[in-house]
């Protein structure tokens, strides 16, 4: 099959308005006779249904949670990616693709990275007209920090907690909108199946999850802006809500799924403490502007910081490795994220990481407060340190941070061409779960600004076109026969679930998978491993369909059948995972094949095998799928091995 990717011709910097130019437009009239159902509510879907809605499309609006404000992106702390230049140190909208294609390691499109980078600057305008309180400096202008990957300062930024902001602002104009009727939210409603009729996405199955009630949903276009699939490691950042099930189930309806083992692994979070822990916290890369991560230069200091014996604040000067700062003089601590968490792990793996566990590395900012006072550090960072003193038990004023690599992001998604439309017509992937822009490692910063770059302003262009083609009267009933199927299917589903009277709770099989995942497909990966894994995969699954145990009935609130249905779908994605990994045999960004790697251990790319998008596709129950290529081309940057030294 030909992957039609849709990228515009002609110059870079003229691509999408060119584009928006040639795409057909739907009368103002006529938009109300239009019905969409976005499913999720975080940055991409929030942003989306405000802006379609304030359109004049009649939008449905789905979340598990019990309100939009809850969606995962709240939890986004460090900032925002914008080429604005306000700090005058060289940035432009070309820099800010440059960057961003380079931190990707060369496996994201051209064309979609540098409208990202294009329409970058008009989310700042949006979020401050919409209220969104950025930091500013003393003069009153919008505030920059630096992130990783970047030599300039075009990351904005509210204290510790964006994210939050940023929803906020989304969500204010969502509400908006459902005032004013033309958007009908449906909470703790969870999507289970997309209903495809004649080729086409014509809606979506849901379960209440308090009643347990089985209802469709028809629209002319289904959205899915559902997040990514961190998850499946079971141990990530994400909230412990966050899922691939939307996806995974539109995937098994016949939309691809691009590059899914691409994989962020996120070096700032707080180190895991015991077998008993159910997810991760993340602390902010912003830190990195002002902390220096370094280890004990000896293995005998290391492990006489593990056994209590010394303390680091004990460690002098010369007794220290700022490794990063070593390793890479021109980014220092600011290098992309798979650059310094592996880096990370190779010192713990040499025997100098510290913690009881010997799995983290120090964060320090007595330098920091040495130099700007401990009062400058609090009014950027000071949630931050709180937060991590509530979990630790530490203060990291006094002593430094203790960090460790997480699971924090995926890069793969559901594959999409140039407007957002996965491989069913009428279905779109915005924010997280697409693959579009970020390639094999995202640069800190840039998901919040993909998640409003897709909602804000694209698809209120792209998503006409397909609705001008299709017509108002081009929408199917749910009385169709393919509804009727889709609600069998997930009802047949929730039966097996609950009738198959197993032994193991739902949690046992995740964290086995999230082990087999981490071990095998995390930060590092080879042939033999990735090969055990999916054996070990195959084997969990066939338990899991027999010695399952999930207590309760469907009609009534049941967080275990919820989470049933959740890992069967993460048991499933972890297989295509590792078989991604297997597939490509070089190393780029996130993805580190040990067998591929230069001389000092760095990601070793084979651009003439494997400079493509992976979109795999569904063929069926047990079935291997079937691995399409979408070339990538490359005309504005030349492919050289990264470099952050």
């Amino acid at each position: 099959m030909n992957l039609e990717s849709k990228i515009p011709e002609g110059p870079l910097a003229e691509k999408w308005s060119r584009h928006k130019f040639g795409l057909k437009l739907v009368n103002p009239a006529n938009k109300r006779k239009y019905d969409v159902i976005v499913v999720g509510t975080g940055l991409a879907g929030a942003s989306a249904a405000a802006s379609l809605a304030e359109l004049g499309y009649n939008v449905k609006a789905f979340c598990f949670q019990d309100s939009p404000r809850r969606a995962h992106s709240i939890a986004a702390q460090g900032g925002i990616n914008a080429a604005k230049n306000y700090q005058n140190d060289g940035d432009s909208i070309f820099r800010l693709f440059y960057d961003t294609v380079k931190g990707g390691d060369y496996r994201a499109r051209e064309g979609n990275v540098y409208r990202l980078a294009e329409v970058s600057v008009n989310i700042i305008d949006q979020c401050v007209a919409q209220g969104v309180p950025f930091a500013r400096e003393y003069g009153g202008l919008l505030a920059n920090r630096s992130f990783g990957g970047a030599q300039v300062s075009r990351t904005f930024y509210a204290r510790g907690q964006t994210g939050q902001q940023l929803l906020l602002g989304a969500y204010s104009a969502l509400s908006r909108q459902i005032a004013n009727g033309k958007v009908k939210m449906y909470p703790r409603t969870e999507m289970l199946d997309v209903v495809v009729q004649d080729g086409k996405a014509r809606g979506i199955v849901t379960r209440n999850l308090v009643t347990g009630k089985i209802e469709s949903h028809a629209a002319h276009a289904v959205l899915l802006c559902t997040g990514g699939y961190g998850n499946v490691f079971y141990l990530s950042t994400n909230a412990m809500g966050s899922n691939v099930t939307a996806a995974w189930r539109a995937h098994k309806k016949g939309a691809f799924f691009g590059n899914p083992c691409f994989t962020q692994i996120h070096p700032t979070c707080i180190p895991v403490k015991g077998d008993y822990q159910s997810k991760l916290t993340l602390m902010s890369e912003s830190l990195r502007n002002d902390g220096r991560v370094w280890v004990p230069k000896t293995k005998e200091d290391a492990e006489k910081i593990r056994k209590g014996q010394l303390k680091a604040t004990d460690l002098k000067e010369e007794d220290r490795d700022y490794f990063l700062e070593r390793r890479y003089p021109a980014f220092g601590n600011l290098v992309p994220r798979d650059v310094a968490s592996r880096n990370a792990k190779n010192m713990c793996d040499e025997g100098r990481g510290v913690a009881s566990t010997g799995l983290a590395v120090y964060l320090d900012f007595a330098d920091a407060i040495k130099r700007d006072g401990q009062k400058t550090i609090e009014a950027k960072y000071g949630n931050l340190f709180e937060m991590y003193e509530k979990i630790v038990d530490d203060n990291p004023y006094e002593t430094p941070m203790m960090i460790y690599p997480a699971v924090h992001y995926t890069m793969g998604g559901l594959w999409v061409d140039y407007n957002l439309m996965t491989s069913i017509p009428g279905l779109y992937a915005l924010g997280e779960a697409n693959f579009s822009d970020h390639g094999a490692n995202r640069l800190g910063a840039s998901a919040l600004m993909q998640g409003l770059a897709d909602g804000y302003f694209v698809i209120p262009y792209t998503l006409g076109d397909y609705l001008a083609t299709i017509g108002p009267a081009d929408k199917v009933s749910v009385d169709n026969p393919a509804f009727k199927e889709a609600e069998a299917n997930v009802k047949h589903t929730i039966d097996r679930f609950l009738n198959t009277k197993g032994t193991k709770p739902v949690d046992t099989y995740h964290k086995e998978l999230g082990h087999i995942m981490w071990e095998y497909c995390g930060m590092s990966r080879t042939a033999e491993g990735l090969a055990k894994a999916k054996k070990m995969i195959q084997a969990l699954k066939a338990d899991f369909w027999q010695n399952v145990r999930v207590v309760g009935e469907n009609e009534e609130m049941n967080q275990a059948l919820e989470n049933a249905g959740r890992v069967a779908d993460f048991i499933e994605l972890g297989e295509l995972m590792v078989d991604d990994a297997l597939a490509r045999e070089e190393s780029c960004g996130g993805h580190f094949r040990e067998e591929y790697q230069t001389p000092d251990g760095e990601a070793l790319r084979n651009d003439a095998e494997f400079a493509y998008v992976a979109a795999w596709e569904y063929k069926g129950e047990n079935k291997p799928e079937v691995l399409h290529k979408e070339e990538l081309v490359f005309e504005n940057v030349k492919l050289t091995q990264r470099s952050y030294k």
